[in-house]
């Protein structure tokens, strides 16, 4: 499956261009029409990507209800107990506090705060990704394997997108990094490290939902797609 890249509104065909790594100066010539224009594209981006994850959250949910569905969550399966995944949620936390505090530092034009932020924001995102690769190790180690069953297929799939996703933000976010390493000043970054931000606050939102999915019992998916009517 080929995922499209969310580094650029322009590789969904939303037509409006932009880079979240890219540096937009709201001072400079233009300035306020640019930080429209990207945060415009970000919001178009984050609305086909939100349909995405919708359209696999109704396809879990209807090949739950067939017979050959063994829930992760069932007693003595791997995810009755899912103290791994709590962990990497905290770091995704983490990560996403740390960003806010970037973008409220390169507000402020704090150079040493914003770089920070940044830098905590992105390691505990990428313990994140190291973490998820963990619990895959785990689940293939105990014979969880994608063909075992549709349940374990979800559970790769759901997960590996949104890291795809969030790998793709890293690729980003290493370009504002090298910005501010390379001397450029807060205010000339504000506007990336909001884009940055705000990308991540949505990948917590999207990990919370699936968080809460995969963790869910076989009641909790037939109530669901009962009130669905599925």
């Amino acid at each position: 499956m080929n995922i499209p890249s969310p580094l650029k509104t322009a590789d969904y065909g939303a037509g409006v261009p932009f880079d979240i790594g890219r540096d937009y100066n709201p001072y400079g010539p233009n300035g306020r029409a640019s930080e429209r224009q990207a945060k415009t594209g970000l919001y178009i981006l984050l609305a086909v990507m939100t349909s995405l994850f919708l359209l696999f959250t109704l396809a879990f949910l209807l090949r739950a209800q067939y017979a050959d569905w063994q829930a992760l969550t069932a007693p003595l399966q791997p995810l009755a107990d899912p103290w791994q995944l709590w962990i990497n949620t905290g770091l995704l936390i983490g990560s996403s506090i740390a960003l806010q505090w970037a973008r409220v530092a390169a507000r402020r034009q704090q150079s040493r705060a914003m770089m920070q932020g940044l830098l905590l924001g992105g390691a505990l995102a990428a313990a994140f990704l190291v973490g998820q690769l963990w619990v895959w190790q785990q689940l293939s180690g105990q014979g969880y394997v994608v063909a075992a069953n549709p349940a374990n297929s979800f559970f790769y799939l759901l997960t590996g997108i949104h890291g795809a996703h969030l790998l793709g933000g890293l690729v980003a976010w290493s370009r504002t990094m090298g910005k501010t390493r390379g001397g450029t000043k807060p205010e000339q970054l504000s506007v990336s490290v909001e884009l940055c931000a705000i990308y991540w606050h949505f990948l917590l939102v999207v990990w919370l939902v699936l968080l809460g999915l995969l963790t869910s019992t076989p009641e909790t998916f037939a109530a669901i797609a009962k009130f669905c009517g599925f």
